[in-house]
């Protein structure tokens, strides 16, 4: 089709736009190898091998590429030509700001991105809904490879990760998936020490708030068989220590409030503890399963004029920053050593056919919000 004014083209609409009377092409390798009067291999190797070639040679083939305006091998050509994509996907099934809000995933996503930067590879976050069974995201990420962060037993996602034919490795859960490498630290273990320091300054009334135990949102006391069928692992052994810890000194677990949030946050912290302490105003301690909703549960106190650790005892786990600057009585994990090692398993895996198991330390952190009970004042009115 031809114009009747130069310098003029059609736009999308079929209406005439102004436009440059001469408008270059981009280089392609072909045209960049001719005008340095190199190899095409020469080219290729500046981007792709940059080791095969002498830095000054390097440097002008680079010069030039800028110069000439060669954007690089195109790297949908490049992945189907290696079957490499060049990046490791991160299953996350929680809302994508959950990777940058919740303080113990920010660490281990630091730690996962520094394993990866030192690889020289991508980080692909594989966010989906905990809600929904769509594996779309998970069959479509192009991916060399799954870090799956902490996703209940019975998850499709997570099953989806598995038909994929790439490495896995999973943090904290599920657990002892065959042929899949995992890093953790020991959840029981953990919460049993501290379970043991509150019953060692006397503690027998105690309370829990826990992070979900299974699909399905049940905000409220958690039944007895919900917490038999958990399908958080990580959920499961906390609690497991808790229970174990408070038989050591007589306490029937049946007599033990706790109670249950979907989501994860200091909100959800906050209301926790104002529901089991309305409907259990003898409790002396509220152990809390994870530094969230303990922050939150300390900010109950404070609002309800609740004197931490004097009238309340009031533990975390995880050792988060924000538990630290709050003096909060908690069980830290090392949560950026954590995604270091994961992205290392997978990176590093090479061809070994037995899976790993990593299980890192935790440290029990006696801080200011842990005391001995007072007898005379356990009972309140208006929690």
């Amino acid at each position: 089709m031809s114009h009747d004014f130069p310098g003029e083209c059609l736009n999308r609409y079929g209406s005439t736009m102004a436009g440059p009377p001469n408008v270059r092409r981009p280089a392609t390798l072909a045209s960049l190898a001719a005008e340095l009067g190199v190899s095409r291999t020469t080219v290729s190797n500046a981007y792709n091998r940059p080791d095969q070639l002498s830095a000054p040679l390097r440097a002008r083939v680079l010069e030039a590429a800028r110069r000439l305006g060669y954007p690089g091998p195109d790297p949908v050509a490049r992945s189907l030509r290696t079957r490499k994509a060049g990046a490791v996907g991160l299953l996350l099934t929680e809302a994508l700001s959950y990777a940058f809000r919740d303080p113990a995933a920010t660490g281990f996503l630091e730690g996962l991105a520094l394993a990866c930067e030192q690889a020289g590879q991508g980080l692909l976050l594989v966010p989906v809904s905990p809600d929904q069974a769509d594996v779309t995201a998970v069959h479509q990420a192009g991916v060399d490879g799954f870090v799956v962060y902490s996703v209940r037993e019975d998850d499709p996602h997570f099953l989806a990760v598995l038909e994929r034919p790439v490495p896995t490795v999973v943090c904290d859960q599920p657990m002892g998936v065959e042929g899949v490498d995992r890093v953790g630290v020991d959840d029981r273990a953990g919460m049993l020490a501290l379970t043991r320091h509150l019953t060692g300054l006397g503690h027998r009334r105690v309370g829990v708030l826990c992070m979900r135990l299974a699909a399905g949102h049940n905000d409220g006391p958690a039944s007895p068989e919900r917490q038999a069928n958990a399908t958080y692992p990580v959920q499961r052994d906390r609690l497991s220590g808790i229970r174990d810890g408070l038989a050591e000194v007589g306490v029937d677990w049946a007599d033990v409030p706790v109670h249950e949030r979907f989501e994860h946050s200091v909100d959800a912290g906050k209301d926790a503890a104002g529901a089991l302490l309305a409907a259990h105003p003898d409790v002396t301690a509220l152990i809390c399963t994870s530094d969230i909703l303990a922050l939150g549960a300390l900010r109950h106190g404070a609002e309800r004029g609740l004197a931490v650790p004097d009238q309340l005892t009031i533990t975390g786990f995880d050792g988060v920053p924000e538990a630290e600057r709050a003096g909060l009585t908690t069980v830290r994990q090392p949560v950026l050593e954590k995604g270091r090692v994961a992205g290392e398993l997978l990176l590093e895996r090479g061809d070994r056919n037995r899976p790993r198991r990593v299980t890192l330390p935790t440290e029990l952190i006696v801080g200011m919000t842990s005391a001995r009970p007072r007898v005379e004042e356990r009972f309140f009115s208006g929690w």
